[in-house]
């Protein structure tokens, strides 16, 4: 059977500019919250650190604060391995914007929670984390609104945009704090995260010897430069105005900016062919974040033909659906040349979701999806430790039973 999980909107990080009117959504990436039961994990409650050093470096998030990680000392067989997870959290692309994302924990380490539970592929537990469980975790925050690719700021403002320099620091003190000793090391992210992922996955593979097993893992992160039901190019619009105001072009992958425009080169399915480390995509075939703010945004749908098939999947007729195949094809074409790599390896289920590595009931439980048999912990853990076959797709909705689709409580 297919599982449903109720979500309700998170609407504390408001004030992004949409190209055709002013939409509440783009500066959280995050777009709900679950009230299913989690499984009933324990995971562990993790401090946050703050990296002393940065300060001197430049590297401050929004409003000038201290970046962190919170860091989960790993032991036994894993204690020299490493798995560095990088926050999701949307991002910020105008003055106004950003100003308001600085007074929240996207901006601001004054604002971010002191400790954070490590569920799912972060968990401490074996049983639900079977592979991972005992390597040292790492969440770092993302308080920089730019997938940790800015170098500039806006005195005027008060805004520093230095994701670039928050991306070294940290990665600098985690080596320091013992990551240099490495023997395998696995960065990933969810959403934001996930982009952030992509573009500096090569950079992290660069910290390490050449006979340290380093891997990437992208949750969520294949943001598409598609077209939405009114004809627009929303996500490009907003992706560019990211690049221009954070001036991040100059921190992009070269192997993509060099044949391509910056604002290219922020979008995932353009970086992924270059990228040189082994590298696992899991995404949803019909991604909700894209759904609800890029595909059938309501700036983008001024009837609200689209919005009960925005909320809920099950209301979606057969030209809407037939709209959203379409996508789902756009996705798999993103990633047919990347996949056909023997060292990279995919989980596209056709599933109405948003972010599964990070979430017990999605990662290793006993009803969390399966494609080929295989929950998401198995494919992932199959691939970094090349056990077997790591390519998965799915069928087309409404083939998958094991899906956890997400439902929203009215549109938003």
């Amino acid at each position: 059977m297919a599982y449903c999980v109720v979500a309700v909107i998170l609407a504390f990080l408001v004030g992004a500019s949409a190209v055709h009117g002013s939409e509440p959504w783009w500066n959280e990436t995050q777009v709900y919250s679950t009230n299913a039961n989690s499984g009933g994990s324990n995971g562990v409650f993790v401090g946050l650190t703050l990296i002393q050093s940065a300060a001197a470096k430049g590297a401050v998030c929004l409003d000038g604060s201290l970046p962190g990680y919170h860091l989960h000392r790993g032991f036994g067989s894993g204690a020299n391995s490493w798995l560095v997870n990088l926050e999701g959290g949307g991002w910020c692309n105008d003055v106004s914007s950003c100003v308001f994302r600085k007074g929240s924990r996207r901006g601001s380490s004054n604002h971010m929670e002191r400790q954070l539970q490590f569920t799912g592929i972060m968990s401490n537990r074996p049983e639900e984390n079977p592979d991972f469980y005992n390597w040292n975790r790492v969440k770092v925050r993302y308080c920089d609104g730019g997938s940790f690719t800015g170098d500039g700021s806006n005195a005027a403002a008060g805004l520093y945009f230095r994701g670039q320099r928050i991306w070294q620091a940290a990665m600098d003190d985690l080596m320091a704090q013992g990551m240099r000793y490495a023997n395998q090391a696995l960065l990933s992210g969810c959403s934001a995260g996930g982009v952030s992922t992509i573009l500096h996955c090569d950079e992290f593979r660069g910290l390490f010897p050449s006979n340290t097993r380093v891997k990437c893992l992208v949750d969520a992160g294949m943001f598409l430069d598609t077209v939405d039901v009114s004809g627009r190019r929303e996500m490009r619009s907003f992706f560019n105005g990211i690049v221009r105001l954070q001036g991040s072009g100059r921190n992009l992958p070269r192997s993509c900016t060099s044949r391509m425009d910056k604002t290219s080169c922020f979008f995932p399915q353009n970086v992924v062919p270059t990228i040189q480390t082994p590298t696992f995509i899991l995404n949803t075939a019909y991604d909700v974040w894209q759904l609800q703010q890029s595909v059938a945004p309501k700036a983008a749908d001024p009837q609200g033909l689209w919005s009960k098939c925005r909320t809920s999947y099950v209301s979606c007729n057969g030209n809407q659906l037939q709209f959203l195949q379409g996508f789902r094809n756009q996705m798999l074409d993103s990633v047919r040349g990347f996949s056909a790599s023997r060292q990279n390896g995919v989980f596209i289920n056709s599933c109405f979701a948003h972010c599964q590595s990070e979430k017990r009931d999605t990662w290793y439980a006993s009803n969390s999806p399966r494609l080929g048999n295989k929950r998401i912990a198995e494919a992932v853990g199959d691939w970094f430790f090349e056990r077997g076959d790591a390519k998965y797709t799915d069928c087309a909705y409404p083939c998958d039973k094991t899906c956890h689709h997400i439902v929203f409580r009215g549109d938003h």
